[in-house]
């Protein structure tokens, strides 16, 4: 999915027919694994709430997905910030777990 940014050139789906990726219904699942294991998934949803991206399945998650979403949490102001934030956190704690169990 091309953008205009760096992180869509590195997407998985950067190659893919855009008719393959902006699909109705229950297709939108198959569409979902290829964002699975995509190293810029994080980027590519905080774009697609960033901006209310209507159409298309952004980062692993359906528009539908991505709305309810929104309305949870009107008051997010950047949801790059808010998303690149916890998975840094998540990484932390990832790191701290792995050292842990090395040392037992």
């Amino acid at each position: 999915m091309m953008t205009g940014t760096d992180w869509g050139r590195r997407g998985l789906c950067r190659t893919a027919d855009p008719d393959d990726l902006f699909v109705p219904g229950a297709t939108q699942n198959r569409v979902k694994a290829l964002c699975n294991g995509c190293v810029v998934r994080t980027e590519c949803l905080s774009y697609a709430l960033d901006q209310h991206i209507e159409y298309g399945v952004w980062g692993g998650m359906t528009e539908r997905e991505r709305r309810a979403l929104l309305r949870r949490r009107p008051t997010v102001v950047s949801w790059r910030r808010l998303l690149e934030s916890a998975r840094f956190e998540h990484e932390q704690r990832q790191s701290t777990a792995a050292a842990l169990s090395r040392t037992s």
